[in-house]
């Protein structure tokens, strides 16, 4: 069956019903259970990196001797996303990764980021991400969820993972932190200001133009090839079942007393 963009939604419509409708967005409704969830979350601000570097990687050059790779208007359209999410304005006008902003975030709303901490600074030290996957004392969900993020960056071809970071990642976060921002902002609570920032930023990025740009490199690997297509689909809807396993498993760790 021949797959095209405009079908990619229909085939991943139910499974990304189901993590819309997730229960976590109610639960996440008060300061402990915001830092909970932010303590899991981080590393998947993180490892989307690592999805958006490999497309970074084999859509442009990034090695010397320089040469020009592949399609131009590919290389603007990742090297555009890229720029957006390595070196962000904050809301003082300073520049961040959305990684560092939210690992700003977190200490403002006195989250514990020695995990997080801990993790990369072994990666730095020269430890195997999959070695520093196993190490105890990782939050709850991460270990799947990153190592599912991470093997499919190294090893998936490269129309699955780009299917993997448009569909799975840039086309849900808009509805997924939507109902966050509204938490936050009916809290009140000022020590989350770094954070509301961070998901505003990402619900007009990503649901504007870096999701038209992401749709628009799709349409250029995939092309008229309907079994790229339909790889692409697939690699769309394991990445958002990820992603409701990993809310499973945050949900279960949330503090339970009201």
């Amino acid at each position: 069956m021949e797959i095209r963009p405009d079908l990619i939604h229909s085939r991943t419509e139910a499974v990304r019903l189901r993590l819309l409708q997730h229960p976590i967005y109610q639960r996440v409704d008060r300061p402990a259970a915001i830092r909970t969830f932010l303590e899991s979350h981080v590393f998947a601000v993180w490892d989307f990196m690592s999805l958006l570097k490999r497309l970074q990687r084999d859509l442009t050059c990034v090695k010397l001797p320089w040469m020009p790779v592949g399609d131009p208007e590919v290389r603007f359209l990742i090297n555009e996303i890229v720029c957006g999410e390595e070196s962000d304005l904050g809301p003082d006008g300073e520049r961040f990764s959305h990684f560092e902003l939210y690992h700003r975030a977190m200490r403002e709303a006195g989250a514990d980021t020695s995990a997080i901490d801990a993790f990369l600074n072994s990666i730095q030290a020269g430890e195997s991400t999959e070695s520093a996957l196993v190490r105890p004392g990782l939050p709850a969900g991460v270990r799947p969820f990153t190592g599912f993020t991470l093997k499919l960056a190294c090893t998936g071809q490269l129309h699955e993972t780009a299917a993997a970071f448009t569909y799975g990642r840039e086309d849900v976060i808009p509805e997924m932190f939507l109902p966050l921002v509204n938490t936050l902002v009916a809290s009140g609570h000022s020590q989350f200001g770094l954070l509301r920032y961070y998901l505003e930023r990402h619900i007009a990025l990503d649901g504007g133009h870096h999701g038209q740009l992401a749709r628009r490199m799709m349409d250029r690997l995939c092309g008229e090839d309907p079994q790229k297509w339909d790889e692409a689909a697939n690699a769309a809807t394991a990445a958002i079942e990820e992603r409701i396993r990993f809310w499973d498993a945050i949900l279960e760790s949330l503090p339970t007393d009201r």
